[in-house]
């Protein structure tokens, strides 16, 4: 577990959502995680993700990029299913807060109006270890343990 864990702290994620046209898409994200360890990205909405989330919430993440050498499918990844959750604007300071202290390079648009901060509240996971190493993982699996 401490495998798929490590997953969510990488700095980007592959978000899958519907579009607003009901087909399939897939766009890259800035990742980070919340206070209780839920995965949570910052969305403007001019994105199309955006108005995709906001109408049906269920997305999925890959997590993990194949190495420079060998075959991509043997190298770890997490697919992550989800449901996206848009921050309320109590939670925006402290949201806002941490958020910079992990991606500072945000400081140039997080407070432009448009973005919203996004929970990636997860529902449960597909572990891929390498070849033959592949578990399915609750929401418990994912939760930091604490130090």
């Amino acid at each position: 577990m401490a495998m798929a864990r490590s997953f969510l702290q990488l700095p980007h994620a592959a978000l899958s959502y519907l579009g607003a046209d009901g087909l399939p898409a897939i766009s890259r994200i800035a990742l980070g995680l919340d206070g209780d360890g839920a995965p949570l990205t910052l969305i403007s909405a001019l994105a199309p993700h955006f108005a995709g989330l906001r109408a049906q919430p269920a997305c999925a993440l890959l997590l993990g990029e194949p190495g420079p050498k060998g075959d991509p499918l043997t190298h770890p990844r997490l697919m992550l299913r989800a449901r996206a959750c848009f921050a309320n604007a109590a939670e925006r300071q402290s949201l806002r807060d941490l958020w910079l202290s992990n991606h500072p390079k945000a400081k140039l648009y997080i407070d432009f109006t448009d973005f919203a901060f996004v929970r990636l509240q997860p529902v449960d996971a597909l572990l891929n270890g390498g070849f033959g190493k592949a578990s399915r993982l609750s929401t418990d699996d994912l939760r930091a343990r604490p130090a």
